[in-house]
């Protein structure tokens, strides 16, 4: 498998001189396609701020940045917002659907913003629903709706535009145990299907669902940095090996 992400000394920096602030401080990171991989660490870790980088909503400071063998910084805002619609799927807590519309129009939007014809994103969206098990739905508006009915819309919908990775953000923050359980073993059988599927949680019993946990604490990757060995970067940080030991 070749690499849909890779970063060397990724940095990103906020404020100057001694109002400074080090979020990431030399990120090495490389997921391959079809991995499933959860960024875990405490508040401040980094970890935010290393998502939105990945997901092209910010740049880094320093250091590269490939995704799908693409180098990504540098590029205009504009560039950036094609690179989201085209290859990047996001999934968030608070779903970002918009109210007034269906639900089919919801999981038509990333195609209609990507110029599909009319006929061709309508199948697809229904498809989609199908996917994520709720077709009946498609006629309604997201305020009838339940939580997890609503990130099943959200996930559909990040699925339009068949995007090279599938990048979460604490998905199940806003559901409760039961529902959350479901939208993690969608999240697993996306897997099995081939996605390539980033999840960032502060929470370790959700980032054990996926298949490697990179742990990031203090701006660096403290363990599960590479998908061949699971082992630190090689930047000093001694942490535990394990998503179950981070606080």
């Amino acid at each position: 498998m070749n690499a849909i992400i890779e970063t060397r000394q990724l940095t990103k920096v906020y404020g100057s001189n001694g109002t400074a602030v080090h979020a990431l401080r030399g990120i090495d990171l490389t997921v391959k396609r079809g991995e499933f991989v959860a960024l875990i660490g405490p508040s401040g870790s980094g970890k935010s701020t290393l998502m939105a980088i990945l997901g092209c909503l910010d740049v880094p400071t320093a250091g590269t940045y490939a995704l799908d063998g693409g180098e990504v910084q540098g590029l205009s805002g504009g560039e950036l917002a094609k690179i989201r619609n085209r290859k990047i799927g996001f999934i968030f807590q608070s779903y970002n659907l918009l109210p007034k519309a269906s639900i089919l129009r919801n999981v038509e939007l990333p195609m209609l913003y990507a110029g599909v014809p009319v006929r061709e994103r309508r199948e697809r969206a229904m498809e989609l629903l199908e996917k994520v098990g709720i077709p009946e739905k498609a006629k309604l508006l997201p305020n009838t709706l339940s939580g997890g009915q609503r990130q099943r819309v959200a996930i559909a919908r990040a699925l339009a535009n068949r995007p090279a990775m599938l990048l979460a953000d604490e998905p199940t923050g806003a559901l409760d145990s039961k529902t959350g359980a479901e939208v993690l073993a969608l999240f697993r059988e996306l897997h099995r299907q081939g996605n390539t599927v980033i999840l960032v949680t502060h929470d370790p019993s959700i980032a054990a669902q996926a298949e490697r946990q990179v742990v990031l604490r203090d701006g660096l990757i403290a363990s599960g940095a590479d998908a061949a060995d699971g082992h630190a970067d090689g930047h000093g940080a001694s942490a535990p090996a394990t998503a179950e030991k981070v606080a």
